[in-house]
C-alpha cells in the first residue's frame, strides 16, 4: 500500500522544531554556582519489541523467504482443513446442489443438462446415479460452472458427496490465496496479507460457499482472479510505457498522445478470467465492464504520471481501442467456449430451435449460423426468466441488508436420529459476525479513504464491492440470497485488511501507538477465531442440540 498520507505528518511531531538546539541556552545551576550544558534531547521511542525481534528474524534471507511464501501457503491449508474436513457428509443433495450437481453429471456424460425422475435427489445420493433421461433440461445458467463441479465426480464418480464437493472446495481454498497476494500487494506487508487470508479462511459465509455444491463460489474465484491480473498489468503497463517513452525521448520525439501498449499479456488473462467467470454466471459481466473501465483509467493516470501532453486523449482514443481488443473478445471467446458441449451435441435444449424456417433469421441476419441462432434465443429466454423471478422463499433476502448479514441462508436442517436430546444438523450461512461487522465499517472507512487520499489499491477494493453488490440493488423485488454476497466477499476482506494495516501502523511508528495497534489486532483475531470455532458446528452439519444451535441465533431473524 502506498504510504499512509498521515504518516508524514506523524514523523514531523516527532522532529525536533529548527533552532531548538540553538535555543536551548546554558543555565546557572544554582546548587553549584557554575554553568552546566543541558542534557541531549532523548529521541522518542519509536517501535516494539516485537518490531526488533521481527526484525532480526528475517534478517536471515531464507527465514525472510519462508516467511514470505509459507506464511500464505500455511494460511491456505487452514482453509483447506476447514473446507475438506468431513467434507462428503451429510451424504445427501443440499438446497441447491439439486440443479447443480445433477446438472454437472449430465454434462459430462451427454454434453448437455437433461432431465431426471421424480425424487432422483434422494437415489442420485444412494448411489442410483444413471437415473437420468436423453430429454434436456431448461436451465438458466451458462455452462462452465457446471462444468467444474463434475471434475471430482468424473474423476472419482458419483457416489460419495465428498466428490460432488471437492471441486467447489478447492475453489474456495485457492481463493484465499489470492487475497492474500492481493493484500501482500495492497499493503506492502506480508503480515497483513497473511491476516486477510486467515479472515478469510475463517469466515462462515466462505466456509459455507465452498462445502456445498454452488456456482457463486466458482464465479467469486474466477472473477478474483481477474482483478488479480488486473493488478499484475498495472505494475508492467506502467515499466513499459515509461521504458517506451524513454526510447522516445532518446529519439527527439514527442510524446504526444503516448504509445499504445500492445504487449499486455495480463490484460489478456484477465478477459479469459472474465469471460470464464460470465460462462459461470452473468453476473461476471458486471466484473469484466467495471474493470474494463478501470483499465482506461489506470491508463490516463499513468501518461499524465509520465509526463505525457495529451495524456487523457491517448488514454481513451490510443490505448483504449487497444485494451478493448485485448480483453473483450477473448472474454467472448471464453464465453462461447463453454457452451461447446451443446453446440456439439443435438440434445440440448433448444438445439435446434433455428433449423424451423419459422423461426429463422431473414434479411441482414440470414447469414448466421442455425446453431448461432439458437443459441442466441436461449439466452434471450433465459435473460427473461431471471429478471422475472418473483416468488416468496423462506430463507430470501433483501440485498439492502446483504453488508449487515441480516437473513442468511439456511441450507440444511436434519433432526438426528437416536442421539438424544432433540440433536439437529444444519448448515447455515452465517458470516462470522465480527468479520462482516468490522468489513462493512471498514469499507465506509475506506470510501472517506479514496476521497481523502486517492490510493489505487483502495479503489481496486472498492471497485470489486461495487461490480459484486450494486448491481443486485436494482433487483430488489427479485427472489435473492444472502449466500450470493460470496462474489463480492473477498473485497470486504481487503477492505477490512487495509483498515487493519492502519490501525497497526508501521515499525517506525511511536512506541505508545504501535503497541496500541498490534494490542487491538491482537485481540480482534483472538475473539475472530474464537467466534469461528463457536459457529463451525453450524457451518459444516456437525450434530448440536437445538438448544446450542439456537445460541448462534445473535440477531432474530437468523432464526
Amino acid at each position: 500500500m502506498t504510504a499512509d498520507p498521515a504518516a508524514g505528518a506523524r514523523e514531523a511531531d516527532a522532529a525536533p522544531e529548527p533552532g531548538a538546539d540553538a535555543a536551548a541556552e546554558t543555565v546557572p545551576d544554582a546548587a553549584l554556582g557554575q554553568r552546566t550544558e543541558p542534557e541531549p534531547a532523548v529521541p522518542e521511542p519509536r517501535g516494539t519489541r516485537l518490531d526488533a525481534w521481527w526484525s532480526r528474524v528475517l534478517s536471515d534471507p531464507r527465514r525472510r523467504l519462508l516467511w514470505t511464501w509459507g506464511a500464505p501457503i500455511a494460511v491456505t491449508l487452514v482453509a483447506a482443513i476447514l473446507r475438506f474436513w468431513n467434507l462428503g457428509h451429510p451424504q445427501q443433495i443440499v438446497f441447491d446442489e439439486t440443479y447443480y450437481v445433477k446438472d454437472a453429471w449430465t454434462l459430462w456424460h451427454q454434453g448437455y443438462e437433461s432431465t431426471w425422475p421424480e425424487g432422483a435427489d434422494a437415489d442420485f445420493a444412494r448411489g442410483d446415479t444413471m437415473l437420468f433421461g436423453d430429454d434436456p433440461s431448461y436451465v438458466v445458467h451458462p455452462p462452465l460452472g457446471k462444468w467444474l463441479i463434475g471434475l471430482g465426480m468424473a474423476a472419482f464418480g458419483a457416489g460419495d458427496a465428498f466428490w460432488w464437493r471437492a471441486s467447489t472446495a478447492l475453489a474456495g481454498t485457492l481463493a484465499v490465496f489470492v487475497v492474500t497476494m492481493l493484500a501482500r500487494r495492497f499493503t506492502g506487508t506480508t503480515v497483513v496479507a497473511v491476516i486477510a487470508g486467515l479472515l478469510f479462511a475463517v469466515d462462515g459465509n466462505a466456509i459455507v460457499m465452498s462445502r456445498v455444491a454452488l456456482l457463486d463460489t466458482w464465479l467469486m474465484l474466477l472473477a478474483l482472479v481477474g482483478v488479480w491480473f488486473v493488478v499484475l498489468d498495472r505494475d508492467r503497463s506502467w515499466r513499459v510505457l515509461e521504458s517506451r517513452l524513454a526510447e522516445a525521448a532518446a529519439r527527439g520525439r514527442e510524446p504526444g498522445y503516448g504509445p499504445a501498449l500492445w504487449a499486455r499479456p495480463w490484460v489478456v488473462a484477465a478477459g479469459a478470467a472474465f469471460g470464464a467467470a460470465t460462462a459461470v454466471k452473468w453476473s461476471g459481466l458486471w466484473f469484466l465492464a467495471a474493470f474494463g473501465l478501470w483499465l482506461v483509467v489506470q491508463d490516463a493516470l499513468a501518461r499524465r504520471r509520465a509526463g505525457v501532453p495529451f495524456w487523457l486523449s491517448g488514454a481513451l482514443l490510443k490505448q483504449g481501442p487497444v485494451s478493448f481488443l485485448l480483453l473483450v473478445p477473448v472474454a467472448a471467446a471464453v464465453y462461447l467456449a463453454s457452451w461447446t458441449g451443446w453446440i456439439l451435441t443435438d440434445g440440448g435444449y433448444a438445439r435446434h430451435w433455428a433449423d424451423d424456417p419459422a423461426n429463422r433469421a431473414t434479411g441482414v441476419f440470414e447469414w448466421v449460423p442455425t446453431w448461432l441462432q439458437s443459441l442466441w434465443h436461449y439466452h434471450q429466454s433465459a435473460y427473461t426468466f431471471h429478471i422475472g423471478v418473483h416468488g416468496d422463499h423462506p430463507w430470501q433476502s433483501n440485498p439492502l441488508t446483504w453488508l449487515f448479514m441480516v437473513r442468511p441462508t439456511n441450507m440444511y436442517y436434519r433432526e438426528v436420529p437416536g442421539c438424544g436430546d432433540q440433536c439437529v444438523e444444519s448448515i447455515m450461512g452465517i458470516g462470522n459476525p465480527l468479520i462482516w461487522w468490522a468489513a462493512a465499517a471498514a469499507c465506509g472507512y475506506l470510501v472517506y479513504r479514496l476521497a481523502r487520499y486517492r490510493e489505487w489499491q483502495v479503489g481496486i477494493a472498492l471497485l470489486g464491492l461495487a461490480a459484486g453488490y450494486l448491481p443486485w440493488l436494482g433487483y430488489l423485488d427479485r427472489t435473492v440470497f444472502q449466500f450470493y454476497s460470496i462474489v463480492f466477499e473477498p473485497y470486504l476482506i481487503l477492505g477490512l485488511a487495509i483498515a487493519i494495516g492502519v490501525v497497526l501502523g508501521r515499525p517506525s511508528d511511536r512506541t505508545w501507538r504501535r503497541q496500541r495497534g498490534i494490542a487491538i489486532v491482537a485481540v480482534y483475531l483472538f475473539w475472530v477465531l474464537a467466534v469461528t470455532v463457536w459457529f463451525y458446528p453450524i457451518w459444516s452439519a456437525i450434530p448440536i442440540t437445538a438448544e446450542f444451535r439456537r445460541l448462534h441465533f445473535w440477531l432474530p431473524t437468523w432464526g
